[in-house]
């Protein structure tokens, strides 16, 4: 494992973080497609202790993955010495407050969850204008955080990030308190939200920065038809080249994988194992390049099946209607779509013509997707597909 600098703080941490967002998961009944699914808990902490074996020093979590299992499967995965060997970090979720009290009581349940006395990293999770104008700076959020780390609950005080880079900005500048923050950074993302601007402006503050979302929610690893040929020949896998454009860059303190699989985990570290700053020749930088420009117009809703939109109050499975509409301009034919809209998305919920535009889901979404309007969009293009009686 290579490990780096983490900003101002004097800690090095592992080019590779372990993201607890995407757990390993199991039908609670094998025998229904259609039953609840589940962490696998045995599973995960397997997974987790094997990337800290192989030299993973950060894990991260947060209050609501994985329905608020995520923090307890991670407390689990660090008993027995595990937790020494390893910086925790997790967030504090701004849409969460309601009242006085709540940041308190919250950060207490995460504290008991994750079965110890202090988070190494706290994060305000998700941050952007209305959180921080509406919640942490008119609830004094911040004063909370730093009373906090004064009684040795938290160590460090950071944010995740989405919105735009003047926002981005404007948070950076307000305090000198953060340590750290976190965006949302791949070859794709240079400019959308903080994008590479925003990375080097944190990083010229003494921020440390945490790449986020490198593989935009397993887009770049599962590249449509006219990008992977882009890569064909070459000597790395298409995930390879997703974290080497970040790991190639020295404002990039540490990028966050969301590993579900041992495989993940193990090629993942190998990877890692091969990174530093200016890992890339200009050669590669034009490859990169040309696979951008291959993805132009892929995925026209930038969901990256974060899943904070669930659960949808009218059983919506939002995340998995966006991927089959995406997959329409990914070389898949209209048939396999249409299949997959049909059948596998009713495994997880319903489609996109039971929306009712309550928009309950929309203040969750740090993509900022006005998720009403592209159901319709992908209800309304489903029942084109049908009405031409394609065949599945």
């Amino acid at each position: 494992m290579k490990y780096r600098e983490f900003g101002k703080t004097g800690i090095q941490v592992s080019a590779l973080g372990f993201g607890a967002m995407r757990l390993p998961v199991v039908a609670v009944d094998p025998q229904d497609p259609k039953s609840e699914k589940v962490v696998d808990e045995k599973e995960a902490v397997a997974i987790i202790r094997r990337a800290i074996r192989k030299g993973v020093n950060y894990v991260d979590t947060a209050y609501g993955y994985h329905g608020g299992h995520s923090e307890r499967i991670v407390g689990l995965a660090l008993q027995d010495g595990w937790r020494e060997k390893t910086y925790l970090a997790t967030k504090f979720p701004c849409w969460q407050w309601k009242k006085s009290g709540d940041f308190g009581r919250i950060l207490n349940t995460q504290l008991k969850r994750l079965q110890t006395d202090h988070v190494d990293f706290y994060m305000f999770h998700a941050v952007g204008a209305q959180s921080w104008n509406d919640v942490i700076l008119k609830q004094g959020l911040l004063e909370k955080m730093l009373k906090a780390r004064k009684a040795g609950k938290i160590r460090h005080i950071g944010f995740s990030f989405h919105d735009s880079l003047e926002v981005f900005k404007s948070i950076v500048d307000y305090t000198d308190i953060w340590d750290f923050c976190q965006i949302q950074i791949n070859y794709l993302d240079t400019e959308h939200q903080a994008g590479l601007a925003g990375l080097r402006y944190a990083h010229a503050k003494g921020l440390a920065v945490i790449a986020m979302e490198p593989l935009k929610g397993g887009t770049l690893a599962n590249l449509p038809q006219e990008a992977a040929k882009v890569f064909e020949g070459t000597a790395r896998s298409p995930v390879e080249w997703g974290l080497d454009f970040l790991w190639n860059m020295p404002e990039v303190s540490m990028l966050l994988s969301g590993m579900g699989t041992r495989q993940m985990v193990d090629d993942n570290v190998q990877y890692a194992g091969r990174s530093k700053p200016g890992m890339l020749a200009p050669a590669d930088t034009a490859i990169i390049a040309q696979a951008r420009q291959a993805m132009q117009g892929v995925d026209s809703i930038p969901c990256t099946a974060c899943e904070y939109c669930l659960p949808c109050p009218f059983g919506v499975a939002i995340p998995y209607n966006f991927r089959a509409f995406n997959n329409l301009s990914k070389g898949r034919t209209k048939a396999e779509c249409k299949t997959q809209y049909d059948t596998w998305v009713t495994m997880f919920g319903k489609r996109a013509d039971a929306c009712v535009g309550c928009r309950a889901c929309e203040p969750r979404c740090p993509q900022l997707i006005v998720i009403s309007e592209r159901m319709k969009e992908v209800a309304a293009t489903f029942k084109r597909i049908r009405a031409k009686k394609i065949e599945a």
